[in-house]
């Protein structure tokens, strides 16, 4: 793939190459795997079926894309269109200085709403959220995570996985606390996900919050937290015996 003059670094190019792409029959099974039908979580997202390692290409051709550009990609109605957009994003946090950091981190916080499925939440709040948040205060973590969005929440919870990566798990400890209640299958998914991925680095830690809350625990939280245990120890917490 031949990168692009700055000139042609723009949203509607960009949509152009998208489009070019598009695979109806994979879009309409894209459309069945991520729940767009009514009443569900993805309900009325658009997309063209356009495979993660290929939307990777064409945002690596576009590093150099205008942040503005960018905004204006991230507000489409396609979801790949949204997740190129976040790429770049990732892309010019990573590269950026602390006053560009700030504004990525900024725009992405006031354009949640478009950050509104499972695989966008996962695959860019670790890289913003989570980065810059790390040496600053994590309050809006806790902000994000009673909010009334799924995705909010979510948000929340994963950004935490850089956090983890440093070896810092308090924040996932807490975050997992205060999501027990919460009522979306997508959460308890999340939250423990980021149990394990806690257990991996201190078993020692995870375990002191199982046996805190393993009780209370939505039984997918409690599966995915202790997916890695030897079958004995996994029993007995689904059995409620420890």
């Amino acid at each position: 793939m031949k990168v692009k003059r700055n000139a042609d670094m723009t949203a509607a190019k960009i949509r152009s190459k998208l489009e070019e792409l598009a695979d109806q029959d994979a879009a309409l099974f894209a459309g069945r795997f991520f729940k767009t039908g009514p009443g569900q979580y993805g309900e009325g997202d658009l997309f063209r079926g356009i495979r993660v390692p290929v939307l990777r290409k064409i945002a690596r051709s576009f590093a150099d894309t205008p942040l503005q550009e960018v905004l204006e990609l991230l507000h489409s109605p396609y979801h790949e269109d949204r997740l190129v957009a976040l790429l770049l994003l990732m892309h010019r946090f990573s590269g950026a200085e602390q006053v560009g950091r700030e504004k990525i981190y900024e725009l992405y916080i006031t354009n949640t709403c478009f950050i509104n499925n499972w695989d966008l939440v996962d695959i860019s709040s670790p890289h913003i959220v989570g980065r810059f948040l790390f040496q600053r205060s994590r309050s809006p973590l806790y902000t994000l995570a009673v909010s009334s969005d799924l995705w909010e929440r979510r948000i929340a919870i994963t950004a935490t996985f850089y956090f983890i990566r440093q070896g810092e798990f308090e924040d996932t400890l807490a975050i997992a606390g205060e999501l027990l209640d919460d009522r979306e299958d997508l959460i308890h998914k999340a939250a423990g996900w980021m149990l394990r991925e806690v257990g991996k680095r201190d078993m020692a830690a995870e375990e002191r919050f199982l046996l805190q809350h393993y009780r209370r625990m939505p039984r997918t939280m409690l599966r995915y937290a202790i997916e890695r245990f030897p079958e004995e120890k996994r029993l007995s917490y689904l059995k409620g015996e420890l």
